[in-house]
């Protein structure tokens, strides 16, 4: 409304009330006035623009304060806004975007159980403002009223200033100064911040602590006061923090959140909608890492009966039906999409959903009556797939099992549990695994070997161990069952003609592909230059080099040269898979993408309630790029852990002598990983040889100018640990290994090493070194 109508609106009511001057007015008119004009609502305003006068206004102000005790109105210093609706300046969280891509947002503070949904915010264009806004972030925003638009967008924001929501919050090392303490920050760009005795709570020296962070003191220091103690920084609880702090992930649920899961109730036989089946007696059994605490599918397989398909298999995956309870627009949605995705460290997890949900309502427990959304294919003896159908159940687990209970049952080795359900499920669940391997193995995906550490912790936090866990059949067929239930998810939304997001893996880049080339050029092998490149290419080299000294090596090139997983609207197929079509359905506890997919599925297959939205279909490209986006996050987070670990943990082992492989090589030096525990550490160029060496990118090594021994990426070698720097997760090796020898030389850029500094001549005549 312009200031221009709200005078004529008010010249006509003063009109009106001045022909009785102790005439006050009604409730509704005062809700009505303040909701409209949220600049212009004081008592003063109220008054004048009713034309209270004189005794008039202690009646007035009764009346309001009556408005304000019944929860109608809302008091923010002089001004007052009506319940349910925003202050002309308020902060806003920025939840999502419009199918046009503009910024969406919510009320930070808004209590859902007594008004409702929060309403949304349209943020206006930022172009000239000088303060970017993006999802996620935490705005100070000048609010009105969008007139004649109702629903998403009835108001629109201006966004004033981004809140930093870590500024008040810093996460360090607690360390005494003095009688008091002073606070380390983990991320080095951040101030030290001075700590009375009194405010440390329970921290004592060398502590990993939350500060809240407060005004300056009067040495420049502001001060602060410790609200958690998370415990001795050497424990992974405390690592793990600084990572999520680094990398801004969401690890506390909103109270809104927690209070809407605690809502929400389990489903059985007599509250099951119409179109949910009843598929409890099908026994559909959980297969997870034996420490898993959510159990999201499970499988079943049998012999396909049809004549017309001797040898084929009929193979069933259940997975939890979170989209009954997760439904658009709620408190829980929102977290989720901002959350994107759950982060795993080795001893915690940060959940995409609160553990009502993730743990209990939607985690498929032993004997336990949950709803699932299942697929059902059905498979030739070949491995090829006939067909597929999609049901919304309710199933029970008979049995909860591990992959290594399920894998020595099999073997043979089975307990009392597993032999109960031997012949009747796991014996016909690897029969439909032989079944399937055929159909992978005429498909030929992408068949790279690196394997992949597991770091078990002691009681309190530490590393106990690290190893590399056996690669189990029981892996290979559950891997195999996700793969075929996640390409059925995607066919059948492609033949409903549904919008929906898929997950997609690009071929590798030109770029990728002509260094690549090159490294194989100092192997004697070659790439084939064919326009249809496909992962079967790859796997003939990987096949030629499997038992020998290069095994690793070129893995790990392979695995370099390939292009990075992500998640679009648009469809380009899955390269590392070889499939043409490709979508994350079976996870949607942990997974954003799996639950838009469930609901994708749920529409288009008219399956119930909890279906995909309009506005979810128009903002899918948005969606998926934010989850990608988070997905890589979690994995930078889960990186920094892991080395943060192993730092600390080899911080004890100073001087010692580790066995390695090179797995990098740069201009600046040397990347190694440890043999027995996969920690890796950097060795500077200036402290392996005491001569010029020549970096050559083609080979992934580096070779001495005079003695022609050579450093190549994959080589063995001994190294001697130098530093451990367990806050930056980062180790700093000697090598202790001579160099290989080599044929002739590369001629490629050089770099002096032998003063401890790069040449300023790289590949020229040698110039005078700066000292």
């Amino acid at each position: 409304m312009t200031k221009k109508s709200d005078k004529r609106t008010g010249s006509k009511t003063r009109k009106k009330l001045r022909k009785n001057s102790s005439q006050i007015p009604t409730r509704e008119q005062i809700l009505d006035f303040v909701a409209n004009n949220p600049t212009r609502n004081s008592k003063r305003d109220i008054a004048r623009e009713f034309g209270v006068t004189g005794d008039a206004r202690i009646e007035l102000k009764a009346l309001l304060k009556d408005l304000l005790d019944g929860g109608m109105l809302l008091r923010q210093g002089k001004k007052l806004s009506r319940s349910g609706s925003l202050p002309p300046v308020t902060t806003l969280d920025i939840v999502t975007r419009d199918r046009n891509g503009g910024l969406l947002a919510i009320p930070s503070k808004w209590n859902e159980k007594k008004d409702g949904r929060p309403p949304t915010v349209s943020i206006a264009s930022q172009n000239n403002s000088g303060t970017t806004a993006g999802i996620g972030d935490c705005v100070l925003a000048r609010v009105s009223i969008n007139e004649g638009v109702s629903g998403p967008g009835t108001y629109v924001g201006k966004v004033m200033k981004v809140l930093d929501r870590q500024k008040s919050s810093v996460l360090g090392i607690l360390r005494e100064h003095g009688d008091n303490f002073r606070l380390e920050p983990a991320n080095r760009k951040q101030k030290e911040v001075d700590i009375t005795a009194e405010s440390a709570a329970e921290g004592v020296d060398g502590d990993l602590v939350e500060v809240e962070v407060g005004r300056s003191g009067k040495y420049g220091l502001k001060n602060g006061k410790v609200i958690q103690v998370i415990g001795s920084f050497r424990s992974e609880q405390a690592l793990s923090m600084i990572a999520i702090h680094e990398n801004n992930i969401p690890h506390i649920f909103p109270q809104s959140v927690l209070d809407e899961a605690d809502k929400l109730n389990s489903i059985s036989p007599a509250t099951m909608e119409k179109s949910r089946e009843d598929w409890r007696s099908l026994p559909l059994i959980t297969i997870d890492p034996g420490d898993a605490k959510d159990h999201d599918d499970a499988i079943f397989s049998e012999f396909d009966n049809s004549a017309n398909n001797q040898g084929g298999f009929v193979v069933t995956v259940a997975i939890a039906d979170v989209s009954w309870y997760v439904r658009p627009g709620s408190a829980l949605d929102r977290e989720a999409l901002k959350r994107g995705n759950s982060v795993y460290f080795p001893d915690r997890v940060v959940p995409m959903l609160p553990e009502r949900i993730s743990n209990d309502l939607c985690s498929l427990k032993e004997n336990v009556d949950r709803p699932a959304l299942a697929v059902r294919m059905v498979f030739e003896a070949n491995g090829r797939k006939r067909s597929h159908s999609f049901h919304r159940i309710l199933m029970r687990s008979p049995a909860k099992l591990s992959y290594e209970q399920a894998q020595a049952a099999i073997d043979g080795q089975g307990n009392e549990r597993t032999n109960e359900i031997l012949e009747s499920v796991l014996i016909p669940l690897w029969q439909a695994y032989a079944c399937l391997k055929k159909g992978r193995d005429h498909r030929e995906p992408l068949d790279i070997d690196v394997p992949e550490r597991k770091i078990i912790l002691k009681s309190d936090g530490t590393v106990d161990r690290i190893f590399v866990p056996d690669r189990l059949d029981a892996h290979k067929l559950v891997e195999e069952f996700m793969i075929q239930a996640n390409v059925a998810a995607a066919e059948s939304l492609e033949q409903a003609k549904q919008s929906l997001i898929y997950r997609i893996h690009d071929s590798p880049s030109l770029a990728k592909l002509e260094s690549f080339r090159e490294f194989l050029k100092t192997m004697d092998m070659s790439l084939t230059r064919s326009g249809n490149l496909r992962p079967v290419h790859f796997n003939a080299i990987l096949n030629s080099v499997r038992n020998s000294d290069n095994n690793d090596l070129v893995n790990q090139v392979v695995l370099r040269s390939q292009s990075q997983a992500e998640y679009s609207p648009q469809n380009i197929g899955h390269f590392g898979l070889n499939l043409a079509r490709y979508a994350h359905f079976t996870s949607p506890i942990r997974r954003y993408a799996d639950l838009i997919v469930h609901r994708a599925l749920i529409g288009s297959l008219k399956l119930g309630q909890g279906a995909i939205t309009r506005d979810e279909e128009a903002n899918l490209d948005v969606i998926a790029a934010d989850i990608s986006l988070t997905e890589r996050r979690a994995s930078q987070a889960e990186r920094d852990t892991l080395d943060r670990l192993i730092s600390t943990h080899l911080s004890q082992s100073i001087g010692h002598r580790f066995s390695g492989r090179i797995n990098g090589v740069t201009r600046a030096g040397l990347f190694v990983t440890l043999a027995d525990t996969g920690a890796d550490g950097f060795i500077p160029i200036k402290t392996i040889a005491d001569e010029y060496l020549i970096f050559d990118p083609a080979s992934h090594s580096i070779v001495g100018e005079k003695t022609g021994l050579a450093y190549q990426m994959g080589q063995i070698v001994e190294v001697k640990l130098i530093e451990a720097a367990p806050v930056a997760g980062s180790l700093l090796f000697e090598m202790l290994s001579e160099g290989t020898k080599t044929g002739k030389l590369p001629r490629s850029r050089r770099t002096n090493a032998k003063q401890g500094k790069p040449s300023r001549n790289f590949g020229g005549r040698r110039k005078k070194r700066r000292h």
